[in-house]
């Protein structure tokens, strides 16, 4: 796809909500993972029924880790993290999904008096074991957060360096608007790095869905085709007002903006 083209746009969220999603006009679902409860073998067979029976294709997912998992500091739960990816992986295929984002901030969060270089150690190690799991051709996508939801990996700028620490071409970096506002980062860090971004994740003012703030979308965009992104672009955020017709106003504004920068 070239960035001529208007990317294909999707929502983060759960299986009972696609089907408002297809009727709001949407391309895909970006599948939220923890709701799905993969550690149960009941849930995660339930999980993958579903999957089969969605309306929307599941190119993405997301929400990774469950809350209690942790991949830095002292106590690292790495084998039952590697299980838990050997689900994901499963789920992935069986979807045909291509891209995981991993951003589950608890998971990597540095504790109190805890080595920070120790701590990038191994969140990078973590990422290679993480990206070997994935099925063939599927990229592991690394979310910058804010620093009230992390420590670690906060600009667009460190999750490219964390994919590139990693030497493996299968983890790539992604930009997440509602975090790149409130770590008040320059724009222009997206044509900068635009090039080794993955995926995009959409809010605006308030973390609800685009076109209802004020988030400069003509500059994103702009700095996003400059760099010649041609990936996909998930909202994930709330709504203001029905559902359906919320999705549906975001959608065409975000398809205006696009052809517009």
């Amino acid at each position: 796809m070239t960035t001529s083209q208007i990317p294909q746009i999707g929502w983060c969220g759960t299986p009972e909500k696609a089907a408002a999603m297809q009727a709001a006009g949407l391309d895909y679902i970006e599948l939220q993972l923890v709701p799905l409860k993969l550690e149960d073998d009941a849930a995660f067979a339930a999980a993958k029924a579903t999957v089969r029976e969605l309306p929307l294709p599941v190119p993405v997912m997301s929400y990774l880790f469950p809350h209690d998992l942790r991949l830095v500091g002292p106590e690292v739960h790495e084998r039952r993290a590697r299980a838990y990816i050997d689900r994901v992986a499963a789920l992935m295929d069986l979807a045909g999904a291509t891209h995981v984002v991993y951003g589950s901030g608890w998971t990597r969060n540095v504790p109190e008096g805890f080595s920070a270089q120790r701590a990038e150690e191994q969140f990078v190690q973590a990422l290679g074991w993480m990206a070997q799991a994935l099925p063939d051709g599927a990229t592991l996508v690394i979310e910058p957060l804010n620093r009230k939801e992390s420590n670690q990996c906060n600009h667009v700028a460190d999750g490219v360096r964390f994919a590139q620490c990693t030497g493996l071409a299968n983890v790539k970096g992604l930009a997440d608007f509602y975090h790149v506002d409130e770590e008040h980062e320059p724009l222009a860090t997206l044509a900068e790095h635009g090039a080794e971004l993955a995926h995009v994740h959409l809010a605006d003012t308030g973390r609800m869905n685009p076109g209802t703030g004020s988030y400069d979308y003509a500059t994103f965009f702009g700095n996003l085709k400059r760099a010649g992104y041609a990936g996909r672009l998930s909202c994930e955020c709330g709504v203001i007002g029905e559902p359906v017709g919320a999705m549906r106003h975001s959608a065409e504004f975000l398809r205006q903006a696009w052809a517009r920068a």
